[in-house]
């Protein structure tokens, strides 16, 4: 017997000789607790220790596990004498619960190993095309770029400088300077929403939100601790088209969704179609 083990049931066994415990000459030696005619045997506490678990972590471990097990019983007695009008309600929600468990965790397992899981980007594609029009925007995209810097940083006019260039050799520079600056976003190549630019910069609500979303835009605003620099590169307003490449993990997750209903269906249909031509069933 591995030594951890051994360990384990000697320090139930000296549990089990405390004033803790309190025994009916003839329980089994083998039972730690009893709530009316319900038993707790120590077998059932073997299975809450790890391995790496101290003696006195043990001892804890035991005597909470015992107390919520004797309250939950206590709990459970009451319910049922209480409750004893809904038994049969109960009964057939405990029914429906077994034989949902059983088909929900058999159609997991077939859909883990049947799934066809590999999406291609001529699939992305198709899709996008045939059902664009369920991907309009309920509110704007904006392509931006923007920096937020203390009001006393010493590179402050430096990095204005080069946040205003369009030269790739002063966008590297920036980015370098960004890692020490308050909190930045300078990949204007990607859509955002344009709420998340404004709750990053919340300065920005007080601006109109139409003269704001002007393409190429440059705002430079301040607050007390902070400057802001912002340039709008692109926008795409509410009920425009979403970007494909905006869109694309939430369309993978269509394609896998449809795949997953009809890979169901197709197998509800097989099992309809072998029980007829085996007469395991009937309609009257």
């Amino acid at each position: 017997m591995k030594p951890i083990y051994l360990y384990l049931i000697l320090s139930l066994l000296l549990l089990q000789s405390c004033d803790y415990f309190t025994f009916k000459k003839n329980v089994s030696p083998q039972t730690v607790a009893r709530v009316n005619d319900n038993y707790l045997y120590k077998d059932d506490l073997m299975a809450i220790f790890t391995k790496d678990i101290s003696k006195q972590d043990s001892i804890a471990l035991v005597n909470n596990y015992i107390n919520n097990w004797i309250k939950q019983q206590l709990l459970l007695s009451k319910a049922q004498l209480n409750l004893e009008t809904k038994k049969d309600e109960f009964e057939d929600l405990v029914k429906k619960y077994r034989e949902d468990l059983y088909i929900n965790s058999y159609k997991e397992a077939v859909v883990k190993q049947y799934l066809d899981t590999i999406i291609t980007d001529d699939d992305v594609d198709q899709f996008y095309m045939n059902n664009n029009e369920i991907f309009k925007l309920n509110e704007e995209l904006i392509k931006v770029k923007y920096i937020k810097i203390g009001k006393t940083d010493s590179n402050k006019n430096v990095i204005l400088k080069l946040f205003k260039s369009t030269a790739n050799k002063d966008m590297e520079k920036l980015k370098e300077k960004a890692l020490f600056v308050k909190s930045h976003h300078l990949n204007d190549s990607i859509w955002i929403k344009y709420s998340d630019l404004i709750n990053e910069i919340p300065v920005l609500k007080t601006e109109d939100k139409e003269l704001l979303l002007k393409k190429d835009n440059f705002i430079q605003k301040e607050d007390s601790l902070s400057l802001y620099l912002v340039t709008i590169k692109k926008v795409l307003q509410s009920n425009e088209i979403a970007p494909k490449s905006y869109i694309t993990p939430a369309i993978r997750q269509m394609i896998l969704h449809q795949r997953k209903l009809l890979l169901l269906r197709n197998i509800e249909e097989t099992l309809i179609k072998d029980a007829t031509k085996k007469q395991q069933f009937e309609i009257y």
